[in-house]
């Protein structure tokens, strides 16, 4: 276990060590049943190939122009001297 673990389980320990026992007892069954589930690996190979491709919309390019033009509002006061 490495430093930064340790510090990690210090941490967690400090904040249920003021819990009752039977809340305890509940966390340490959900945690048993949570490491007898079969890990799932994501496929981080291929995850950043969904934040590409192109964008489809039913306006054309004109009128998606126009929409952000016409959305524009300037909060800017000029103040009298």
């Amino acid at each position: 276990m490495n430093t930064s673990d340790v510090n990690i389980a210090d941490n967690f320990f400090g904040m249920i060590r003021n819990l009752s026992a039977e809340t305890r007892l509940d966390l340490i069954s959900r945690i048993t049943e949570s490491l007898k589930e079969p890990a799932q690996k994501k496929d981080y190979q291929d995850s950043w190939k969904s934040l590409f491709g192109a964008f489809e919309s039913e306006q054309s390019a004109e009128e998606i122009i126009n929409d952000l033009r016409d959305s524009r509002r300037t909060s800017r006061k000029i103040e009298d001297l």
